[in-house]
């Protein structure tokens, strides 16, 4: 339910706080008086849209706002799916919408403070209000939705969820099978790159850290008369045979024998002496190994042409298959399973179009099923609304439900051996057909309904369907147009019955109508100065009795208004007490 409205510089408004109650509202007032604006503010905040002489004159912007409580377990499964996808989550069990209109500057709306794109607010309005009246927001006039209407009614939206899933899982396996067909064109071609490249790959017999080893033994062997050089020297300094100079281990030599024999007089000195005595055993240990080394190198060019040969290999492989030996085995094994893909490709053909085969069958069953309970609803929905029409005043209308199937060749088969072209929903194409004059023919109910027809059409309907509906919020304005006091009190019935299922918002000038109310807002413009301002008000007992009045006896209350008004507030009181009863 819509808890709060609030709006700021929105037409003659300048700024209110509205909160509606849960059952049946009505909103009364003078013709001018901003009646229209409050519908008018919802549709806006749901829309994301409105026209820019639509913000209040000498103000920079409008602000809308609305708070909707939803009930646990009010949400059908489509919409918890889109809530769920959209990453949008109930605080509290609500939502918060806000939308600030800007002069010449987009409007970005925020559901629970998060931007939303203006598409998804509507989707998600279209879920939590309709609003029937002088707008084009109308959902009767929307021919997708008369297929929803007509499921809710047979209680066939399970049987249809269930379609909608098979005819996912055909068009899954209609792609992938579109994408085999595409790869077969090509096949012979791709089949025989993909095995050069894991021959090629293969044959080199590549193994990670293989290209930095080899680019070590490429740096020693190019250096190699350098290094053998430098080691030599090295063994010199550490061990040398020339007489004529020491080396590092004669100097160490020398100092032992002088640290040993301090370390006499100082015992404490004695783990120094170790020390030194096993720097003299590693460092000659060292001057053996390196001056092995250098005896080792040598100069191998047939080594080098090999090691030259084998990283040449390794480069062209990296310019092909990817930046080192890691990522070019990576791409070996992508190979090797595109190459199984593509072996195994004719058996999952098969598989595929046994499925899409089966998957069509199961459809044309199903939507059989649903064609055959869409029917049977159809005319049991006719006959309700009809008689819902009569009462309203309408009996010349005839109404009835258009169901029709297209025939296609690549549809799902009917036990009548014809295809049918199907979308999500089925194959049934629905839609309403009124007259509205007799002897006139059937047409589409947007090509032929007033105003004021549409609203009625649309309680009639909302009626028929009070019980499977799924919209929480309905908000009927100028519903009263060309009907009398009698009708009058017929639609104040038929709208309070709807509240019993939904909360429900009516603007009205009729009385009958007013008298029905369980909570009653009027709506007054006030001036000061060269500015108006428009006011929405609770009313409460005593007010509600006089604004009755004055809408049956005009603005000067006269006892015989009040003693009439008092009368249509007790009539529908009793009413409500036997309907409840």
């Amino acid at each position: 339910m819509l808890y709060e409205l609030s709006v700021k510089n929105f037409g003659i408004i300048e700024e209110i706080t509205w909160k509606p109650s849960g059952g049946f509202n009505v909103i009364t007032g003078e013709t001018g008086a901003g009646k229209s604006l409050v519908v008018d503010a919802v549709e806006a905040l749901l829309s994301g849209q409105v026209n820019e002489e639509d913000i209040r004159n000498d103000s920079a912007d409008a602000t809308i706002e609305g708070i909707f409580h939803i009930s646990p377990g009010r949400l059908t499964k489509q919409q918890e799916t889109l809530f769920r996808e959209k990453d949008i989550t109930l605080e509290e069990d609500s939502l918060i919408v806000t939308c600030v209109f800007r002069r010449q500057s987009r409007t970005t709306p925020r559901i629970n403070r998060q931007a939303v794109p203006r598409a998804l607010l509507r989707d998600i309005g279209a879920f939590l209000v309709d609003i029937h009246g002088q707008s084009s927001h109308l959902s009767l006039l929307d021919r997708e939705q008369h297929l929803d209407f007509l499921d809710g009614f047979a209680h066939t939206r399970d049987l249809k969820n269930d379609f909608s899933v098979k005819a996912s899982e055909l068009h899954q396996a209609e792609r992938e099978l579109q994408v085999l067909s595409g790869k077969e064109q090509d096949l012979s071609r791709q089949t025989e790159l993909l095995n050069f490249q894991i021959d090629e790959i293969k044959h080199a017999e590549l193994r990670e850290g293989e290209e930095e080893e080899l680019d070590r033994e490429l740096a020693v062997m190019t250096s190699a008369e350098k290094l053998k050089a430098t080691s030599y020297e090295i063994y010199a300094l550490l061990n040398s045979d020339d007489s004529m100079s020491s080396s590092a281990i004669d100097r160490l030599n020398e100092a032992l024998p002088l640290l040993k024999k301090i370390a006499e007089t100082d015992p404490s000195l004695q783990t120094r002496l170790e020390r030194l005595e096993n720097s003299a055993y590693e460092l000659a240990e060292v001057a053996s190994e390196v001056r092995s080394y250098g005896d080792d190198l040598d100069y191998n060019p047939q080594r080098l042409e090999e090691v030259q040969i084998r990283l040449e290999l390794i480069r062209n492989l990296k310019r092909k298959y990817g930046g080192s030996i890691s990522e070019i085995l990576g791409y070996l094994t992508g190979a090797e399973e595109e190459l199984r893909g593509i072996t195994y490709s004719d058996e999952r053909r098969e598989e595929l179009e046994k499925q899409i085969e089966q998957l069509k069958q199961d459809m044309g069953t199903l939507a059989v099923k649903l064609s055959q309970a869409r029917t049977e609803a159809a005319q049991e929905l006719a006959g309700a609304v009809k008689k819902e029409l009569q009462d309203l005043n309408m009996s010349q209308v005839d109404f009835s439900v258009s169901i029709s199937q297209e025939p296609a060749e690549k549809g799902i088969p009917f036990p009548d051996d014809k295809n049918y072209r199907f979308n999500a929903s089925g194959v049934d194409n629905v839609e309403f057909m009124a007259s509205t004059n007799p002897g006139e023919p059937l047409k589409p109910l947007a090509r032929i309904a007033s105003t004021g027809e549409i609203s009625r059409f649309m309680l009639a309907m909302k009626c028929a369907l009070a019980e499977a509906d799924t919209i929480p919020v309905l908000v009927f304005d100028e519903i009263d147009i060309g009907i009398g006091g009698r009708s009058g009190e017929i639609v104040g019935r038929k709208l309070w019955n709807l509240s019993r299922n939904h909360q429900v918002t009516c603007v009205t000038h009729l009385p009958q109508i007013a008298a029905f109310a369980d909570s009653h807002y009027s709506v007054n413009k006030e001036s000061s100065g060269d500015r108006t301002v428009s006011n929405i008000k609770a009313l409460t007992d005593e007010e509600c009795l006089n604004e009755l009045a004055v809408m049956l006896g005009g603005p000067r209350i006269t006892e015989n208004s009040l003693n009439a008004a008092r009368e249509l507030i007790q009539k529908a009181d009793e009413w409500k007490s036997s309907t409840n009863q």
